[in-house]
């Protein structure tokens, strides 16, 4: 079986160079690279990088030889989801080279994470053990940024692109990579639902690959238990008993505390009303009346107009994933890795980036 420096000589022979011309182009003097080829010097990780870089392949290639496991997925390449699934296989190639030089993603699940019982029971019990993860960090669910609270609690890679219509979200998940890839959106509140509905796939580990998610609301949801199961943790995990029972307490809900248990959870008035009839903490007319309310009005109700315009804002802008920044940045400052891999994680040209983070700041020296 071709090993790493059989890969490597292929790359030489296919890229029309000769051994001197392909090491100056990898930075290094010809002598280390025939070491290398000859087995007696060892590619360092820094050598990887440049080679991968140079050459289009990735380091987890080199290594291993088998393709992103998600390059496979050609089933689900096409249509609203293309945009996000080519953004789901650069994101989980390069998390797949920074593993393979000593940066794993810090993926953590909760203690018995699949409780027996039907897709309902399931996600229930699913999301109140994700809970327990949050309250251990000190963390909140009614956090501002939730894709930063999980990406700390439970080491996903978020990210968020602008697609085409009809797309909310997907989850990739392979050994080397835990992923969810947003919809830019206008409907904060539906952006926030397919964030926890995808986690609750990451966290099952369903459709070990891509898992899309073209509408997560729609009626065919109830039918297939996976999606049934996902849509339960993320109810429960946005919109925990406890937090709903104390907003109730003895003297019930009003128009008013409805609207703002709606802004403070960041949850649309349709999903909070399904959830708290379904705990039995308001009745069927109740229900009813408070989803005629939209996320608007319920904004409107609760004085917090300019709070919901900021998230409306926000959830319609692309974001790179926090986790992946940070790994790719340290194997470049660690001499691991070269700045390009950093670089196409914020999605620009890495020679203006290395300009930038290279050269004396001296735009101060007038004052």
């Amino acid at each position: 079986m071709a090993g790493t420096v059989e890969r490597i000589l292929g790359l030489v022979e296919s890229s029309g160079r000769s051994r001197g011309e392909f090491a100056k182009a990898i930075g290094l003097d010809d002598s280390k690279l025939s070491k290398s080829l000859n087995g007696t010097r060892r590619f360092s990780s820094l050598d990887l990088a440049r080679i991968a870089d140079t050459c289009g392949v990735t380091v987890d290639w080199l290594i291993t030889g088998e393709s992103p496991p998600l390059a496979a997925a050609a089933r689900t390449s096409g249509g609203s989801a293309d945009i996000a699934i080519a953004e789901a296989r650069r994101l989980t190639a390069l998390r797949g080279d920074v593993a393979a030089i000593g940066y794993p993603q810090p993926w953590l699940i909760p203690a018995r994470s699949l409780a027996s019982g039907n897709a309902v029971a399931q996600g229930d019990a699913l999301a109140r053990a994700a809970l327990r993860m949050v309250e251990t960090a000190a963390r909140s669910i009614a956090e501002w940024d939730l894709a930063a609270l999980i990406e700390a609690v439970f080491g996903a890679d978020v990210a968020v692109v602008h697609t085409r219509e009809g797309f909310d979200g997907l989850s990739a998940y392979s050994s080397q990579a835990k992923l969810i890839v947003l919809a830019s959106s206008q409907l904060p509140s539906r952006q926030r639902f397919t964030l926890a509905h995808e986690l609750g796939h990451l966290l099952v580990g369903d459709d070990q690959g891509i898992h899309l998610d073209n509408d997560v609301y729609a009626a065919s949801q109830k039918q297939d238990p996976t999606e049934l199961r996902a849509n339960t943790f993320a109810s429960v995990f946005l919109m925990p008993d406890s937090v709903l029972a104390d907003a109730v307490g003895r003297a019930g809900l009003d128009d008013a505390t409805f609207a703002t248990l709606c802004c403070d959870l960041m949850v649309s008035p349709s999903a909070l009303a399904s959830r708290l009839l379904r705990l039995r903490l308001i009745d069927a007319g109740a229900s009813d009346r408070f989803k005629r309310l939209t996320s608007a009005s319920a904004a409107k109700i609760a004085g917090r107009g300019e709070e919901l315009a900021r998230r409306c804002a926000e959830s319609n802008q692309p974001r790179s994933p926090g986790l992946l920044l940070r790994d790719t940045y340290a194997a470049y400052e660690g001499g691991m890795a070269t700045l390009r891999p950093y670089a196409n994680v914020l999605g620009v040209d890495v020679e203006p980036l290395r300009r930038s983070l290279e050269t004396a700041d001296t735009s101060t020296d007038a004052l």
